[in-house]
């Protein structure tokens, strides 16, 4: 990191992590493109969950090759008198592998909701039995992670 007065901890960037809106994937493909999307996640310890459609190109280049960046912005703050802004960030670096496990999918997909439409949760297991052959899961296990902050 360049600006080392800007880093933060690793709890930091996990705060960062939790609070997020949605966090960035980024990829590879094999020819060196590069190709990221957003995703709604949620995180367990050192592992990241995320949802998405049995198939597409996220789903492809992951398969081919597991190795991914995130990123994950806090709280932002535009100044109205200066040319800055105030931030919380977070990158990460890990792997990423497609969970097969119908309970830990379930379990994933249960903290992804309660995160993200927690007063929807009285629907979760009707949705559940509807969508759950239809879903994918993933778990991105973070090899790295650092946080930044402009105060």
């Amino acid at each position: 990191m360049r600006r080392k007065d800007r880093e933060r901890d690793q709890e930091f960037a996990f705060m960062v992590v939790d609070k997020c809106e949605y966090a960035v994937l980024s990829m590879v493909d094999q020819k060196g493109k590069p190709y990221c999307i957003p995703i709604s996640i949620v995180r367990e310890n050192e592992n990241i969950y995320f949802h998405c459609a049995k198939d597409g190109k996220k789903v492809e280049l992951m398969r081919k090759c597991p190795n991914v960046c995130m990123t994950f912005v806090g709280n932002t703050y535009r100044e109205k008198d200066k040319f800055t802004t105030k931030y919380e960030s977070a990158i990460a670096y890990g792997i990423a592998q497609e969970v097969y496990l119908e309970e830990e999918k379930v379990i994933a997909l249960r903290m992804l909701c309660e995160r993200h439409t927690p007063t929807n949760m009285e629907n979760f297991e009707k949705e559940i039995a509807k969508s759950l052959s239809k879903t994918a899961v993933w778990k991105v296990t973070i090899d790295s992670i650092t946080g930044k902050c402009k105060e």
